[in-house]
């Protein structure tokens, strides 16, 4: 079957059951992470969402509850700027395996000055990046203890446009928020499309898939009180942009598609249909910046030495 065709049969609106798995989405208290979890949760896994702030997941489960009856989602406290704090907080999720982690969370800064982890990394890239990074190698042994486990890394569409710097990678030199943030973002990726590479050379079941949400704006998603409001003015006032872009509800199709459906395999790229930023969950060619094995090595030993704890990949069975 074509890439085209199975994009047509993927109905985003009846996922096929789950019944049985369980996931992980890091920032499934808010945005595409939330939407994320709840298209989830309706099929009948259990989706466990990382956040830090309890009151939010708080919040966002009883959103989850209210919408999906019989929903199974618990809440792992998890903070992805403390590289320490994520060996006890993968103990802690008391599962015998995970059946796919969503690498979503990430923080975005608009305006200077730079910021830095406990740690000392710069914020965006040591959370966006090195903390997801240092996760995948706790996270390990559950997924491959899984039939086939996904590891799916929520890129975005800022990182086209960017490259990496990694003679800088932490911006210590030359600091610009909105580029740092989509390098970012653009560390992610590389990181994904890396980690398939490595993990089919160690011959492991595990999978490693790319996805994006396109153009998500809050002003175009459905509220989810109190997790998010749009009033009916922020949307009438939108819906010149909805031509263009949507909601993070439709923003989350991508990244759940990539969890579930058994025809995407590692490596691959998946965003929305329409110029890569609306509509249906489509794969997507990998740009040329984002494959380079020689940047991605250099990333990953960068990456390593900065997190400290190893190769996430020896990991991998």
């Amino acid at each position: 079957m074509s890439s085209a065709s199975r994009s047509r049969s993927w109905d985003v609106h009846r996922l096929p059951s789950a019944q049985g798995r369980s996931f992980l989405v890091t920032g499934g208290n808010a945005g595409i992470g939330y939407f994320a979890a709840e298209q989830l949760a309706a099929t009948g896994a259990v989706v466990v969402l990382g956040s830090r702030d309890g009151a939010k997941a708080g919040a966002a489960m009883a959103s989850i509850r209210a919408r999906v009856p019989g929903a199974q989602v618990r809440h792992l406290p998890l903070d992805l700027a403390d590289l320490a704090s994520l060996r006890t907080a993968v103990d802690r999720l008391d599962l015998d395996r995970l059946d796919a982690v969503v690498h979503n969370a990430g923080v975005a800064l608009d305006d200077p000055p730079r910021r830095e982890t406990g740690d000392g990394n710069e914020l965006m890239f040591g959370t966006n990046h090195l903390g997801h990074f240092a996760l995948t190698q706790w996270l390990a042994p559950l997924l491959s203890a899984a039939p086939a486990g996904r590891v799916v890394t929520v890129g975005s569409f800022a990182a086209r446009s960017e490259r990496l710097d990694l003679d800088d990678p932490q911006s210590a030199r030359d600091y610009r928020p909105k580029r740092t943030y989509g390098r970012s973002k653009l560390a992610q990726m590389c990181f994904g499309f890396e980690l398939d590479r490595r993990l089919r050379a160690v011959g492991s079941t595990v999978l490693s898939v790319v996805a994006h949400p396109g153009g998500a704006l809050d002003s175009l998603t459905p509220s989810r009180p109190p997790v998010c409001v749009t009033t009916p003015g922020e949307r009438l006032r939108a819906v010149p942009a909805g031509v263009l872009v949507q909601g993070k509800d439709a923003g989350a199709w991508p990244v759940v598609r990539a969890v579930l459906d058994q025809e995407v395999l590692g490596g691959q790229l998946w965003g929305p249909r329409v110029f890569g930023l609306r509509g249906l969950p489509r794969r997507e060619p990998v740009p040329p910046h984002m494959a380079d094995p020689a940047v991605a090595a250099r990333l990953w030993a960068v990456s390593a030495e900065l997190v400290g704890t190893g190769d996430p990949y020896l990991s991998f069975r």
